[in-house]
Parts: structure tokens; C-alpha cells; sequence
């Protein structure tokens, strides 16, 4: 059962050149990627390239760390927000206002080289062999954001707790062959010492 909590995913932002105030990147993508590391295990994390189809991009927002100011807004007709063959992408049009003309200049100057993504799931899967978590279907993008870092605090709460019982269940079935493993050992020494 996907979780209504939303998620944060960090990319790349940069401002285009040769277009005033503008800024442009993808909000995700479809490669697989590293979501994060719990002891030995890694877990990861792919979006379908139909995740999006039927998701509500209605009124995405633009803004920082997912916080503060808004800088554009699709309702507004400042943020672009589509989905191409590397992911969601988007542009926003940083040039109608003093704060947000201010947001592009750090952008361009390489302060916020990463953006990140609000979204919650409708549907989902989980692969156990290659622990990768797979976004099938995205319910609402909520905003997409540049980042000063490329993980959100936020991040690895929102991510532990959709794979919580994955990790979980993993733990019980490692744990439970090594006590399967021992009894059987056990088992071999008693006849060893009988004979």
C-alpha cells in the first residue's frame, strides 16, 4: 500500500543560457538510482516512464528547499512542468518579480546546482532481488524545488518509512535462515558425536 506521505527526490537545476531569467532541469528521471544505504544493503528507486501519465501537475509550484517563496507557479503561467524521455522536466520564468530575478543570479552562480521533487504515490512495487522500489504511478506533484543540498532532512525519513517493511521482512528472513542454519550445524554435530 503506497504511502500519502510526500516524498522528496533531489536532481539537477541549472539557468539556460541565452534565455533571460530562466531556469530548467528534470524534477526526476527514469534511471534507477541510489535512494539510500541501511548497513550493507542499498536501496533504489525507478520511476516507470508512465509514473507521471494521469498524475496532477495542475498547480505545481517553484521555490526553495520546498519552502518560503513561491518564484513560479504552472496556475500562473510561470512554470512549465512535461514529461520527455529523460523525465519530468520543467522551466520556470524567473523574470517577473525583484525576489525571484534575485533566485535566478543564485542559480546561475552555482548556489542551487540540485532540485528536488514533492510528490505523493498511487501505485507502486517493490523487487526484492535487485531491492529496488519502483514508482508506477505518481498521484500529485506538489512542487518541484531547488535545494542548497542534494538531500532533503526530510528525505530519509519519507524514504525509510516506504521501505520500512521491506527492511523489516528482509531482516526476519536473514535472521530466521541463520537460525535454520545453526540448528541444522547443531543438528550434524549431535550425529557426528553419536557415531
Amino acid at each position: 500500500m503506497p504511502s500519502r506521505e510526500r516524498e522528496y527526490r533531489a536532481f539537477e537545476v541549472r539557468a539556460l543560457e541565452g534565455q533571460e531569467y530562466r531556469v530548467g532541469g528534470h524534477a526526476s528521471t527514469f534511471e534507477r538510482y541510489l535512494l539510500f544505504r541501511d548497513g550493507e544493503n542499498e536501496y533504489y528507486e525507478q520511476f516507470d516512464p508512465h509514473a507521471f501519465d494521469g498524475a496532477d501537475l495542475s498547480d505545481v509550484v517553484y521555490r526553495v528547499d520546498h519552502t518560503g517563496p513561491v518564484y513560479a507557479r504552472t496556475s500562473a503561467g510561470t512554470l512549465r512542468v512535461w514529461v520527455d524521455n529523460v523525465g519530468l522536466a520543467m522551466e520556470a520564468d524567473l523574470s517577473r518579480t525583484t525576489a525571484s530575478r534575485a533566485h535566478h543570479e543564485e542559480v546561475a552562480a552555482g548556489n542551487y546546482p540540485q532540485m528536488s521533487l514533492a510528490f505523493t504515490v498511487r501505485e507502486e512495487s517493490f523487487d526484492k532481488e535487485t531491492r529496488t522500489r519502483h514508482i508506477l504511478k505518481v498521484e500529485k506533484v506538489y512542487d518541484v524545488s531547488a535545494v542548497s543540498f542534494p538531500a532533503n532532512p526530510g528525505t530519509d525519513i519519507s524514504v525509510r518509512a516506504c521501505l520500512d517493511g521491506v527492511i523489516q521482512a528482509e531482516k526476519a528472513e536473514r535472521l530466521e535462515a541463520e537460525r535454520r542454519e545453526r540448528q541444522k550445524k547443531q543438528l550434524e554435530l549431535r550425529l557426528r558425536t553419536m557415531r
